[in-house]
Parts: structure tokens; C-alpha cells; sequence
């Protein structure tokens, strides 16, 4: 699996949300510094040649849907950070959260309680 530009992982956000699209529906869904249209039409058809996307042909038109699973990415991408910001450890993951106060005590709870009814 190819890394993504982040305004590709921005399409593939919203192909993700859509499950299937025309171009100019990817568009509408744009908020911010909107591409022009045969710019995010080649943006779409480089994420197909990367295999994240294919399309089905109406016409001259394409719907485009994504083939690889948001999960997958997600996975992918949680694990390449992982291993490129905290050497590879979880808890230094969770421990740089911790510091910035993005997770709370109880979160930690909550996920220390997930991780002891697995076992």
C-alpha cells in the first residue's frame, strides 16, 4: 500500500463518507481551498493507480468508490506513525496523549479495562 499525499487522504475521507461518487460530488464535499475540477478529477485517477479506487463508467462520466478499507489505512498509518514518532512503543504513544492532554485518566481506564477483558 502506497503512502498518500494528505489532500489524497482528503479524498479518500470523503470517498470513504460517500462509498461511491461522481467528481463534482467529491467537490461539493470540499470545504476548504476547493480544487479546480480536472485538478481533483487527476488527483482521483492517481488514487486509482495507486489502487485505492476504482471507478464504474456511465458514459464519458466515472463513479468512483474506494477499494481499500478505511480500516486498513488506518491501521497502516497508526502503524508507520507509531513506529516513526515513538520507536515503535505503544506506551510512549499513550504517554505523549497523557502529557498533552489529549486522553484523561479515565479514558486510560477505560482502555486498560478493554485490554483486560481480551485476556
Amino acid at each position: 500500500m502506497q503512502k498518500l499525499t494528505n489532500k489524497e487522504e482528503e479524498i479518500m475521507q470523503i470517498l470513504w463518507k460517500l462509498k461511491k461518487a461522481f467528481v463534482k460530488e467529491v467537490m461539493a464535499e470540499i470545504t476548504q481551498e476547493q480544487p479546480h475540477y480536472n485538478t481533483l478529477s487527476t488527483i482521483i485517477r492517481n488514487l486509482e493507480e495507486k489502487g485505492f479506487v476504482s471507478h464504474n463508467a456511465f458514459g464519458n462520466t466515472h463513479q468512483y468508490f474506494p477499494v481499500v478499507k478505511i480500516e486498513d489505512y488506518r491501521k497502516r498509518f497508526m502503524n508507520t506513525a507509531i513506529d516513526t514518532y515513538f520507536d515503535s512503543s505503544y506506551k510512549n504513544m499513550v504517554s505523549f496523549f497523557a502529557k498533552e492532554e489529549k486522553i484523561s485518566a479515565e479514558e486510560l481506564r477505560e482502555i486498560l479495562t478493554m485490554i483486560e477483558k481480551k485476556q
